[in-house]
């Protein structure tokens, strides 16, 4: 059957309706040309009647009667005298105009001394870079004129640039990374340090943006964040580099806050993630923000190699399997991980074939964190057993299709025993912390366009999400809530979002304050 077409109004609504607001904006400026005079003069009547009020307020009574009287034997003789009404008329309109004047002071065109000398000083240091002695008429010269080359500018309170478009010549080799990365450090030292500046560079136009960027918001507690099944919130990122809010509460008030969203599942070309960074760096918090939005929709298994306790506040609650720290306990939740995987591609593969949809216990997503598994590396070669890292093939692998994320976090200096299928398969990467640009380049395959910050907080960092930009990244407050070092508000916000405590066999509850281990059962295959 065709398909019919919309009424007129609705497919043709939206653009006369922008049409008749653009005449009446343009309407409304004509008229207030042509009754500019008008308005100045009815303006200036204003303000004469207010500065008469004035006067007459401030006369003593006494002295109202003789004014009255010269009031009125002006106003006798300027009707007597010929074009004395005239004359009094326009006398009175010139003297309204001039009242009426616009008196707000102008604001002086450019910037001023000092910063026309900042803008100076840049252009000249830029003169080798953008210079060639073949060059008839060179756009950059040794006391040339800077106002060609900067076509726009800006400058925050202090005097700093905060925003400037640099035209640079058409010969200039924009295209090698070398290149650029001599023009950025010059425009750091020479803009002001300690800010992050991003540098966009449009070769087809030969020019370059350069923006001083404001730090990330890096006081933003764990909340429960609105987004979908499927996807997580790694962290908050420029309102520039991306098309999507978050209503989050920030401080005492609420904003919409630009987020970076990792998304998981059956169409996910990034399954699995890989953070790194230094210690002290934040991929703890950035596993604890996970774990807690996972456990939204799915179950947990936790590997904590560092062996600090600083995931203990998830052990026993409801969807969370495993919470394990000693080597024994790792084999055994990654081996049943592994067989649950392949359990779920065969009951999934048997379904499809029979023409049926995916049975529900393949569906409910199964999260793998591992936070610092080289640790349990050197632990099993030690002790002659198998590394627990071959038994994430499978799950990385195949786990996409079944529902099954793994999340490693790892430190630096122990990313070179990293598996070859950990290094292949996690196509999201995170890097935190204190990080040169050629580290960063390592773990991302690009470099960030920004540069970095001259104090690095906790979880403040890079992502990118497969062959995606580079976006700045800051974690989410998520500390241990046992840690009493922490802000009691952010422990709080943790606590919050915990899930329950998992009921026992005896259906008992079991209550809040008892004691938790440090290892957990596994869960059995099923």
């Amino acid at each position: 059957m065709a398909r019919r077409p919309l009424p007129r109004i609705l497919s043709t609504g939206s653009a006369q309706l922008a049409r008749s607001r653009e005449l009446a904006r343009t309407a409304a400026d004509s008229a207030t040309d042509v009754l500019h005079p008008l308005i100045t003069i009815t303006r200036g009547l204003r303000r004469l009647a207010g500065a008469g009020r004035r006067k007459w307020s401030k006369t003593p009574k006494d002295r109202r009667g003789p004014l009255l009287f010269l009031v009125a034997s002006v106003i006798l003789v300027v009707a007597m005298v010929p074009y004395g009404p005239l004359l009094a008329a326009i006398a009175l309109m010139a003297a309204a105009a001039w009242q009426g004047r616009d008196r707000t002071p102008r604001q002086p065109e450019g910037p001023d001394a000092s910063r026309v000398q900042r803008l100076a000083s840049l252009y000249e240091a830029l003169v080798p870079y953008f210079s060639a002695a073949e060059d008839p008429a060179p756009l950059y010269s040794h006391s040339g004129a800077w106002e060609k080359a900067f076509p726009a500018y800006e400058f925050d309170d202090s005097g700093r640039i905060r925003h400037l478009v640099i035209h640079y010549p058409a010969y200039f080799t924009d295209g090698e990374p070398e290149s650029r990365a001599r023009i950025e450090h010059l425009l750091t030292v020479k803009a002001g340090r300690g800010r992050e500046y991003l540098f966009a560079w449009d070769e087809e136009s030969n020019q370059l943006a350069v923006t001083a960027l404001a730090p990330l918001p890096a006081d933003i507690a764990t909340q429960r964040f609105v987004t979908a099944p499927g996807e997580t919130v790694l962290g908050f990122t420029d309102p520039s580099e991306v098309h999507r809010t978050l209503p989050l509460t920030y401080g005492e008030e609420k904003h919409d806050v630009p987020p970076v969203v990792w998304r998981t599942g059956l169409r996910s070309t990034e399954p699995h993630l890989l953070a790194l960074g230094q210690p002290g760096s934040g991929t703890s918090t950035l596993l604890r923000s996970i774990a807690l939005q996972a456990l939204q929709y799915g179950d947990v298994v936790i590997v904590d190699g560092g062996g600090t306790g600083e995931y203990a506040c998830l052990t026993g609650r409801d969807g969370v399997l495993a919470v394990e720290c000693g080597l024994a306990g790792v084999l055994a939740s990654l081996e049943w991980a592994a067989t649950e995987t392949e359990r779920r591609l065969i009951a999934a593969g048997h379904a499809r074939q029979a023409g049926h949809p995916p049975p529900e216990d393949t569906k409910r997503p199964l999260w793998l964190l591992l936070d610092r598994p080289t640790a349990f590396t050197h632990l099993a070669a030690a002790d002659g057993r198998k590394d627990p890292q071959a038994l994430l093939q499978v799950p990385l692998r195949h786990g996409r299709a079944v529902g099954v994320t793994v999340v490693v976090a790892e430190q630096f200096d122990s990313a070179e025993a990293l598996s070859d299928a950990v290094r292949q398969h996690t196509r999201a990467r995170v890097v935190l912390g204190a990080a040169t640009v050629e580290q960063v380049k390592a773990v991302l395959g690009a470099p960030p366009h920004t540069t970095p910050p001259a104090v690095v907080p906790a979880g403040r960092g890079y992502a990118r999400l497969g062959t995606k930009a580079v976006h700045r990244l800051q974690v989410p407050a998520t500390p241990d809530p046992y840690d009493d070092a922490v802000c009691d508000a952010w422990r709080q916000a943790v606590l919050d979002l915990l899930p329950p405590k998992t009921m026992p066999a005896d259906g008992e509850t079991v209550p809040e304050d008892a004691p938790v281990g440090t290892e957990a059962a596994v869960a059995e295959p099923s």
